[in-house]
């Protein structure tokens, strides 16, 4: 077992008192018998500087006196600290680096940031090489700072090389990293997070006021959001720091248990990965791919609440529930399946058609009104390749697309999966559609973004609550796209709409800053409630930019993303 600590507390901008800080709290962890701490990001000095000079003067030496001390104290308490800094290199290259000295007071794990934040690309370089895996008696463990866990692409990579914790050091004001981003990171990877943010200002306490005013950002949010956490590999928060004052949070933790990476239906997390599909996420991207989109479009999740072949009978009622304005609905995956599923294969195909032709029939009245569903249907009109879930979109003509799945769910080698994403451009924007089993995958989440989707729709049948709570939310946020997902399981679809502001250092024209820089705005699917309605924006997909230079696709990491290409042995 291994007591792990995260450590949360305010850096200024004097190296000296930082330094003395960062012991105080490290001897504070101590006390709690803490095996592994984990600091917060730019520990040294916070990430402000007047210009280049400036920035490397504060920036430290990889043997200096700061780091020998640190060094020190994982020696004299026996533990392993991770602490992230701004680290001088060669030929005058600064790096946010996270750092990791072991319980002999050796350097044993280094990792630079990946994808830098705003005015990080001013002064810093980006990685050029992979983080380490630290080999540690109580288990494998990797390092990423900050920005690099709001994206799939790293925490990916050091799972894939065998990672079973996460080291996640914050420098944030954002709300929405430690509510939403940072706990999505452990279940979706089947692996533990240690995450620890700062407090108090995040510039200089001088500049506060100029500062609030130029950005438009009240003082309040100018101050790190606190909120350090250790997350389990099922997404649970086993401990969390309270939100603006210096705390330590320790819990136990058993990193054996981040090696079973299998879902309830017997779905190997890591094995049913399709890293041929993934291509173009380790591929440069070229410019922004911007298909013309609606402001505005209505949408809704069906839930018939009929069981089988008769949840079809609902489907008249409940279009004609509708508001005119609607453009899309989705019904939950298999919805007129029984869940016996007692059928042969022939028979769920067979039902398949059945129901394509009754919801045809049923859309004849709604000419703008396209329905997402998911059946099970022939990979072709001859049936000669098989059968697959498949994801359909239909107007009143007929079928519009279809997406077979493209991830291998539990045991069913029956059924068999596409090997391309396809995606459809509508009259009110481009859209991707998916079985709810696809969603348990980022990476093809990540590629839909890649291809200038704006919407996402998917019928569902979540597993667990994990993939509702975090994983549907933060596939929106971290590639800004709507979502339509609709499920009948214990754990109930959403409808997940953009903020339209959303730039930093813009001005906002919809809303005044409240902490939350990209959290989707949330219209829950109520359990046992047959229809769910909402508009969302698809236009506002189009901004992908978060801060200057810091591009949701383009500054995306795919430099070091290779390892996402490589096969994952079962």
């Amino acid at each position: 077992m291994l007591r792990a600590a995260a450590l949360q507390f305010a850096s200024g901008t004097d190296v000296e008192e930082n330094l003395a800080t960062c012991l105080r709290v490290i001897d504070k962890a101590a006390v709690e018998g803490a095996g592994l701490m984990v600091l917060p990001e730019f520990c040294n000095h916070i990430s402000w500087y007047d210009d280049a000079a400036h920035a490397r003067a504060v920036s430290l030496e990889l043997d200096g006196p700061f780091l020998r001390a640190i060094a020190a104290r994982a020696q004299s308490h026996h533990s392993y600290i991770v602490i992230n800094v701004s680290l001088r290199g060669a030929a005058d290259t600064l790096t946010v680096t996270s750092l990791c000295f072991d319980p002999s007071g050796q350097l044993c794990g280094r990792a630079d940031k990946q994808t830098l934040m705003g005015h990080e690309n001013t002064w810093f370089e980006r990685a050029v090489v992979h983080g380490d895996i630290v080999e540690a008696p109580f288990g494998r463990f990797g390092m990423f700072p900050c920005r690099d866990g709001v994206t799939c692409e790293t925490p990916r990579g050091l799972t894939l090389r065998g990672a079973q914790l996460f080291c996640d050091s914050l420098n944030s004001f954002a709300l929405d990293e430690a509510s939403l981003h940072v706990p999505a990171r452990a279940p979706e990877n089947r692996v533990f997070l240690v995450a620890a943010n700062k407090v108090g200002p995040l510039i200089p306490k001088d500049l506060l006021q100029a500062v609030s005013e130029q950005t438009h950002i009240p003082i309040r949010f100018l101050n790190g959001a606190g909120g350090s956490q250790i997350v389990d590999p099922w997404g649970n928060v086993l401990a969390r720091a309270q939100g603006d004052a210096e705390e330590v949070v320790v819990a136990e933790l058993d990193l054996a248990l981040s090696d079973d990476k299998h879902m309830p239906d017997g779905t190997d997390l890591l094995a049913a990965r399709r890293p041929a599909l993934y291509r173009e996420i380790a591929t440069e991207p070229s410019s922004p791919v911007q298909a013309s989109a609606a402001a505005e479009l209505g949408v809704a999740c069906l839930a018939p609440q009929a069981k089988g072949e008769l949840a079809l009978q609902e489907i008249p009622a409940l279009l004609a529930a509708l508001p005119s304005e609607t453009g899309l609905v989705v019904l939950p995956e298999l919805f007129c399946y029984d869940q016996s599923n007692t059928l042969t294969l022939q028979e769920q195909c067979d039902l398949g058609e059945r129901a394509l032709a009754s919801m045809t029939e049923s859309l004849r009245e709604y000419p703008c009104l396209s329905l997402c569903a998911s059946l099970v249907r022939p990979l072709n009109e001859d049936g000669a390749d098989g059968a697959a879930v498949t994801a359909v979109l239909i107007n009143r003509d007929g079928i519009i697309t279809e997406q077979p799945r493209l991830h291998r769910a539990g045991a069913a080698p029956e059924l068999k999966l596409a090997d391309e994403l396809h995606l459809v451009d509508m009259p009110w924007g481009r859209l991707a559609i998916l079985s709810g089993h696809d969603l348990l995958f980022p990476e093809v989440v990540k590629l839909a973004a890649i291809r200038g989707a704006q919407v996402l729709a998917v019928p569902c049948a979540f597993q667990q609550g994990w993939e509702r709570q975090f994983g549907l939310l933060s596939r929106a946020a971290e590639n800004r796209l709507c979502i339509v997902a609709s499920s009948t399981s214990h754990y109930a679809g959403a409808i997940l709409d953009l903020q339209r502001d959303f730039t930093l250092m813009t001005a906002w024209h919809k809303r005044d800053f409240d902490g939350y820089i990209n959290a989707p705005l949330v219209t829950e699917q109520v359990p046992g409630e047959s229809l769910t309605i909402a508009c969302i924006h698809p236009r506002a997909s189009n901004n992908k930019l978060m801060s200057e230079q810091t591009d949701l696709i383009l500054d995306r990491p795919w430099r070091l993303s290779a390892d996402l290409l490589l096969e994952t042995e079962a």
